[in-house]
């Protein structure tokens, strides 16, 4: 199973479970509930996961949890808070795969039609039909956000490459010219200093080149 299903399954739960909890008793403690959250993220954060990809997807479940249950407390599609989930998803699209936007939005559009009474207007139904032309712009910023991250790895690399480059290629060739000379009598060792000077040069014109 691929980590793109996973990590939807795991935010399906997540979305269930805002909009389950409403419905319960719990949902008169939602303050202690979403400090609760907020204090298990910083915890797993601080002591127990560096930065990678079981973090990122803890804080995507914290987020998620708490922004449908204050949207959904509040009032659900008419909420004053309902901006907050175009956060979210643009948040999941960073956080985790950009594709995780699409299943989220899918999730919640059939959720909240789901939980609407039937005849509704269209005036109601516009916030949850804006979700689908909002999910885009996060699918976009999300695939940038990659390419970005693969270009800063790709570039990493490159340095890693030009250090390896210079301190064992040079500084071998360097040391091949400080023995030269120290040890200099003839043109043996100025030989020496040649072919090195000229290897060095190669060298160097090949690693620009690359």
């Amino acid at each position: 199973m691929s980590r793109e299903i996973i990590h939807s399954v795991i935010l399906i739960i997540a979305i269930v479970l805002g909009f389950v909890f409403p419905r319960t008793s719990l949902a008169n403690y939602d303050f202690q509930i979403t400090a609760f959250l907020f204090l298990i993220l910083y915890l797993a954060k601080k002591f127990f996961i560096v930065k990678s990809s079981p973090s990122r997807l803890i804080e995507s479940v914290v987020f998620t949890l708490i922004i449908i249950s204050i949207v959904n407390t509040t009032g659900g599609v008419s909420s004053p808070f309902f901006f907050l989930i175009y956060f979210l998803l643009f948040s999941l699209s960073l956080l985790l795969e950009p594709l995780i936007s699409v299943t989220t939005t899918i999730a919640l559009i059939v959720f909240y039609l789901l939980s609407l009474p039937q005849n509704q207007d269209v005036k109601t139904l516009l916030p949850i039909i804006s979700l689908a032309f909002i999910t885009p712009f996060a699918l976009f910023l999300g695939s940038e956000h990659r390419k970005n991250e693969k270009f800063k790895i790709k570039n990493e690399k490159l340095q890693a490459d030009a250090f390896l480059f210079v301190s064992l290629l040079l500084k071998n060739h360097l040391k091949n010219i400080k023995e030269a000379v120290e040890n200099f009598v003839g043109d043996h060792e100025l030989d020496i200093i040649k072919k090195s000077a000229d290897r060095m040069e190669k060298l160097i014109e090949k690693f620009e080149k690359n």
